[in-house]
């Protein structure tokens, strides 16, 4: 590791607090030009570093700023709700920050490694890498895809005009290699050369003017069938809600909002009765169902599904018009539905007073629910965040529904940012998405990615309003992640076949 000179822990405290501000970039900011400069700033302390361990420290600076700054908020769910000890929570939010911070990290180690012309390392070869390892961090342990930084351009730079023929990666990709090109520009030496440089800005201005044109694409179509849907924000405290002695006024919460509603599609939020499916009264459902008959529709009712034989289930079944169908959930949540490494890490976990820990999963191949005239596309909590799993129901699905309980994050950035993820699915498929939520953010996005209502955070209320369902298969749909992984592969070659040699 560097000594630590002024100029070194100088370097890293400005990395550090790029990386704390690029978190401005996203909901609830919404500041979305930001990480283009803290980004293209993170490229030039790379540049200036004395070395590739050095830039690696600045990346791993960078990361924690960036990462304590923007999930932070893991902590309140581990102390504040996990009765984990504040030390022992905070110590293992910081962990977790810190394994994040290591991706920029490896960029950074790797921008200094290969031998290429300035414009070619910045704007091409380490905007592909970084869109790769950000890809790798949403697959590696299950995943954790948060502040991606493509989520930072929905739904209103031009950038998001690429969603629905790249997703978020493509997006990604262009707003690095923005950064690329901001950052050889702010080095006196590569300006002076401005005329051989001149065709990579005008190039990335070309992208950024097609994204705009993008925008304006309409990739998906309407069925010509409206439904009206309500989304119950129940607003059952996250410390209460698991008690036994609460549950009846749980029980009895949702059921009057359920009767006080006419739309077609009423949607309850994810494990909205907090007991197994098995459990409630039959009586219950019964009143559910029947409100949803006199509505000619049905209701999505989140609730745990025990199974004798394979364990339980994060499930949302149908009740109402429609055959009963059930959707479950298959990408769960690390230490919170299952745990990892049990052997490894059990004594950390045992901490926690998180309830049903070892959800099995639900299976891959799962299929639209057929209900209130549409097909649905159910995930739950955090599956949203995947959005080559979200294509697995498409292009049959006409809805997206997203039934969540983000109030294990208290009142934190959490939600929005939560929010912002699902705007990119609606963006990446061309689908309106329903996002029914126990205390919020509860919205109806349309497939532009814009919101068209929303309910307040933390307020017991029904959100009613008429959505279109919608048809087509937008580019992402039909291909996923696989042209922006091919477009990163590309340019990585072409920069390794560029690669000055010693000797050379």
């Amino acid at each position: 590791m560097p000594a630590p000179t002024p100029r070194r822990t100088a370097e890293w405290a400005i990395a550090a607090a790029l990386g704390a501000l690029t978190v401005t970039g996203f909901a609830p900011f919404w500041l979305f030009p930001l990480p283009i400069l803290t980004f293209a700033g993170l490229f030039v302390l790379w540049q200036r570093a004395a070395d590739a361990r050095a830039a690696a420290i600045s990346g791993f600076a960078f990361g924690l700023g960036w990462f304590v700054g923007g999930v932070s908020w893991v902590y309140v769910s581990l102390h504040t709700f996990g009765a984990m000890p504040a030390p022992l929570g905070a110590a293992v939010t910081l962990l977790f920050c810190a394994y994040l911070a290591l991706h920029p990290a490896v960029i950074g180690y790797l921008s200094r490694r290969l031998k290429l012309s300035p414009a070619l390392n910045w704007i091409v070869f380490v905007p592909a890498a970084f869109t790769l390892i950000e890809w790798l961090r949403g697959w590696l342990w299950t995943g954790f895809p948060w502040l991606n930084p493509g989520y930072s351009q929905a739904p209103d730079s031009p950038l998001a005009g690429y969603a629905p023929v790249l997703g978020v990666h493509g997006i990604t990709l262009l707003l690095l290699a923005t950064a690329g090109a901001l950052s050889v520009l702010a080095d006196p030496a590569i300006r002076s050369r401005l005329r051989s440089l001149w065709p990579w800005p005008a190039a990335l201005l070309a992208l950024w003017i097609a994204g705009a044109a993008l925008k304006t694409v309409a990739w998906t179509e309407a069925t010509g069938t409206r439904v009206t849907v309500s989304l119950l924000q129940g607003n059952i405290e996250q410390d209460l809600k698991w008690r036994e002695d609460h549950l009846r006024s749980t029980l009895e919460t949702y059921l009057r909002m359920v009767r006080t509603s006419d739309a077609r599609l009423i949607i309850l939020p994810e494990t909205a009765l907090p007991l197994f499916l098995r459990d409630v009264p039959a009586d219950y459902l019964e009143a559910l169902a029947a409100q949803a008959r006199r509505n000619n529709g049905d209701v999505l009712l989140g609730v745990p599904e025990r199974k004798t034989d394979d364990g339980y289930y994060n499930s949302v079944v149908s009740l109402g018009s429609a055959e009963s169908q059930t959707y479950r959930k298959d990408h769960l949540v690390p230490f919170g539905e299952f745990i990892p490494l049990r052997p490894l890490l059990g004594a950390i976990v045992s901490q926690l007073a998180i309830p049903l820990q070892d959800f099995a999963r639900g299976g891959s191949e799962q299929r639209p629910l057929a209900v209130a005239g549409e097909q649905v596309a159910i995930n739950i909590c955090y599956e949203d965040a995947f959005g080559e799993e979200i294509i697995r129901q498409l292009p049959q699905a006409t809805l997206l529904v997203n039934v969540s309980n983000v109030a294990w994050f208290g009142r934190s950035i959490a939600p929005p940012q939560h929010l912002q993820i699902a705007q990119m699915r609606a963006l990446e498929t061309g689908r309106y998405m329903l996002r029914a939520t126990n205390t919020g953010v509860t919205a109806v996005i349309a497939a532009d990615g814009h919101v068209e209502a929303a309910a307040p955070e933390f307020t017991r209320t029904t959100l009613t309003h008429e959505v279109p369902g919608m048809r087509g298969a937008t580019p992402f749909v039909r291909w996923g992640n696989l042209a922006a992984l091919a477009l990163c592969v590309l340019a990585i070659g072409i920069a390794w076949a560029r690669r000055s040699t010693p000797g050379k």
